[in-house]
């Protein structure tokens, strides 16, 4: 274990790459963590706040040192602006989980209503058979609400990738400006 600056402790990283969204690009990221043998344990890609930039923001749990690499990696694609890495401490993020659940029990298990109301979701949808909540928060946060939720039976759960900005201001901005007005 290094004394100094903790490269070789394992902990979550969130790397966000801003790039042209080509074909074959997620697959060659990707190749990037699954040659080091690093899961990728949440992935996101959406616009950015630039017009033809998409942003990946991707989430793993590794030393700093690999990350850093692997950042180095990913900033070598042609279609790759800049890449960074940030730990928990420096972004603000979220995630967002839909559960479907038989309707008798939203009537007929008290507790539903309560978790409902202690976790802060919605109720998105209510039909004859089921009704869907939405949940947005940290991930302990929903798998909490998932915890709870699953000895009444989910019928179907999906969670979203990470979403994260950054706390400090991000030299990407006047990057993506330039590269904007080089279009």
């Amino acid at each position: 274990m290094d004394k100094g600056g903790g490269l070789m402790k394992k902990q979550w990283f969130t790397i966000s790459v801003y790039a042209e969204n080509n074909v074959g690009l997620l697959n060659r990221i990707s190749g990037i963590f699954l040659k080091r043998h690093i899961n990728i344990e949440s992935l996101n890609v959406s616009k950015s706040e630039i017009e033809h930039v998409s942003k990946f923001t991707i989430v793993v749990n590794t030393t700093e040192d690999w990350t850093r690499k692997i950042v180095q990696q990913i900033e070598k694609q042609v279609e790759v602006i800049k890449a960074f890495y940030h730990d928990d401490d420096e972004i603000i993020y979220q995630e967002s989980a839909l559960f479907k659940i038989a309707s008798h029990l939203l009537f007929d298990e008290r507790q539903i209503q309560n978790i409902i109301k202690e976790s802060n979701s919605q109720i998105v949808t209510v039909s004859r058979d089921f009704f869907v909540l939405a949940k947005t928060g940290r991930r302990h946060e929903i798998d909490e609400m998932h915890d709870a939720l699953e000895p009444y039976g989910i019928m179907q759960f999906v969670r979203s990738g990470r979403l994260a900005v950054s706390k400090v201001e991000m030299p990407i901005s006047t990057m993506l400006n330039n590269f904007q007005l080089d279009k």
